[in-house]
């Protein structure tokens, strides 16, 4: 399948503000009137944004199932578990795009999902493929896989230099880090 003049977007790093900037790209997209789908892999789905967006007739959030906790402190068990269900909720996600052809496609926490294993290079080859051939896609998250970046037209790496988390021990506050 040829993609048309979409581009694939990755925004990575260790760095604050990786879904932050998916999300003005987002609004940026929405205010030109193109019709925007947000996908969160791996999240709890409480982001802050979420709530805002409902507000914008033409952007959706796909309803993933929200993850309680991070793949790092889970157990085995849960790890199989959340793994089986991202590659389903991709594989539904593939579908549903194919059907309401999104402008814009942001994959938030996509590359935290293939770095820790929770999503095959496969599946997400799939859905990154189906996505392009509807519009723009963003993949965010930290460790975006090698491969990924070669893929990728855009690539920006967001780097940590300094963050109250590391300097003062400030837990994630809602409506700034969340």
């Amino acid at each position: 399948m040829k993609r048309m003049n979409n581009k694939l977007h990755v925004y990575t790093g260790n760095g604050k503000g990786k879904t932050t900037a998916a999300r003005g790209l987002a609004v940026r997209s929405a205010g030109h009137g193109r019709r925007v789908l947000i996908a969160q892999f791996l999240k709890d789905g409480r982001s802050g944004e979420l709530n805002a967006f409902k507000m914008l007739p033409s952007v959706e959030v796909y309803p993933m199932k929200p993850v309680n906790g991070f793949v790092f402190a889970m157990n085995e068990e849960e790890k199989r578990q959340t793994e089986k269900e991202q590659r389903a909720q991709a594989l539904a996600l593939r579908t549903y795009i194919e059907q309401s052809r999104p402008e814009l496609i942001v994959l938030d926490e996509l590359n935290v999902a293939l770095s820790t294993g929770m999503l095959d290079r496969e599946t997400a080859d799939a859905l990154l493929e189906t996505a392009l051939q509807c519009g723009d896609t963003v993949a965010t998250g930290r460790n975006a896989p090698e491969w990924l970046i070669q893929r990728a037209d855009y690539v920006s790496e967001i780097c940590a230099e300094k963050h109250p988390f590391q300097t003062e021990g400030l837990k994630a506050r809602a409506g700034i880090e969340y």
